[in-house]
């Protein structure tokens, strides 16, 4: 059997607890404040990934930090935009290395 994707939500709120160290009643508490949102199956039961998981762990780190619901979720935020602005920026180096050499091109081709 293949290995579920990092995404793929396969793990019910026990197994998760456990793999996150924590209690169930933590994942529910992290769902209420939007820390994580588990996806649902058709009878309502919450099913998390492999990235849920690495989440929670992050939230579990956070709040032994010291940090309360409330600063964990600007943490996560602000980690999630630098992740996406990191992603954005290298998309946009390569677009800008293959413009650069479209240019040459055009100059070497005229």
């Amino acid at each position: 059997m293949p290995e579920p994707r990092h995404d793929q939500p396969v793990y019910g709120i026990a197994v998760a607890a456990e793999l996150a160290a924590t209690g169930p009643q933590n994942l529910r508490a992290y769902e209420r404040a939007g820390l994580i949102t588990p996806a649902r199956t058709a009878g309502g039961t919450r099913r998390y990934s492999q990235a849920d998981i690495d989440r929670l762990r992050r939230v579990h780190e956070l709040m032994v930090e010291g940090l309360n619901l409330a600063g964990v979720a600007k943490v996560l935020d602000l980690q999630d935009e630098n992740r996406r602005l990191d992603q954005d920026n290298q998309r946009l180096g390569r677009d800008n290395v293959r413009l650069d050499a479209q240019l040459q091109h055009n100059r070497d081709t005229a």
